[in-house]
């Protein structure tokens, strides 16, 4: 169900005064789901998922989670939850741009990092905006196919587009495939180079060594508070995770980085001490 005019007005006008984004939960889902492995855990992810959950439990707002184990197992709370995305869409922005005829099999040019650059790692709108004209509504549910997105429905109101813990989570425990080999260096190098000033969240807590490929979005809601969403892909050589959370009604963005850093936290409490499987 799409928002009335005044809401997209809105959300409009609040994107371009705030760099980052909007969402909105309209369904829920509880539980747990297996992407692929049938190997015993070597990590207790049912132990951490537990804790994170009664932690979420504790928080103000509405939050939902989904991580993405090594053997690509699918775990969290309300993984089928749908938000508005916010900033986080501009991930799959830059895949599907990279991914266009016109672009995937030639070399990067000014123009192209100029628009690519600033979306990302500063989460720029003015660009965002350009992007999404140029790679379309079409463009961008082929990769929602592409991907498996269950819940994936975009709108040319960027922020207002459909998503969910567990379909972002699952995008970007494959990101780096989905981009042609020509730019996959190029997109993983930008999604890890987020500005220092939203660095906040899952890699600031993430295990001592692993890249963190990420990005978030947040905006502060006319009512009743902040919405923070963050997902990202954690890789330590050829081992990987991908954690996603969405929050809805947070009392200031400082609380809504404090939950997902929360959250991150208690799934990830002692994975550091876990060789390689």
């Amino acid at each position: 169900m799409r928002p009335p005019p005044f809401l997209v007005i809105a959300v409009v006008a609040l994107v371009a005064a705030v760099p980052g984004a909007a969402s909105k939960p309209v369904s829920a889902g509880i539980g747990e789901a297996t992407l692929a492995g049938t190997h015993p855990d070597h990590y207790p992810w049912a132990k951490r998922v537990s804790a994170a959950k009664r932690y979420a439990e504790t928080r103000a707002g509405q939050i939902s989670f989904a991580v993405v184990d090594e053997d690509g197992r699918l775990r969290g709370r309300q993984i089928d939850r749908v938000y508005y995305s916010a900033s986080v869409v501009k991930a799959m922005f830059l895949v599907a741009y990279l991914r266009k005829p016109g672009v995937r099999e030639r070399d990067l040019d000014s123009s192209d990092r100029r628009l690519l650059g600033p979306m990302i790692k500063r989460s720029d709108n003015e660009t965002a905006f350009a992007v999404y004209n140029r790679v379309g509504e079409r463009a961008l549910l082929k990769l929602a196919r592409k991907a498996g997105m269950k819940h994936f429905d975009p709108d040319s109101t960027w922020p207002l587009s459909e998503i969910t813990a567990s379909d972002q989570a699952r995008f970007f425990y494959r990101i780096d495939r989905y981009v042609p080999r020509r730019h996959r260096r190029y997109a993983m190098r930008l999604l890890q180079r987020i500005v220092p000033e939203h660095r906040w969240g899952i890699p600031s807590v993430a295990p001592e060594g692993w890249a963190v490929h990420f990005k978030g979005g947040w905006l502060s809601w006319p009512r009743p508070g902040w919405i923070v969403n963050q997902v990202a892909l954690l890789r330590d050589g050829r081992r990987r995770l991908a954690l996603g959370v969405l929050t809805l009604h947070s009392p200031g963005m400082a609380y809504g980085t404090e939950t997902i850093e929360g959250v991150t936290k208690r799934l990830l409490r002692g994975y550091q001490r876990f060789g390689k499987p």
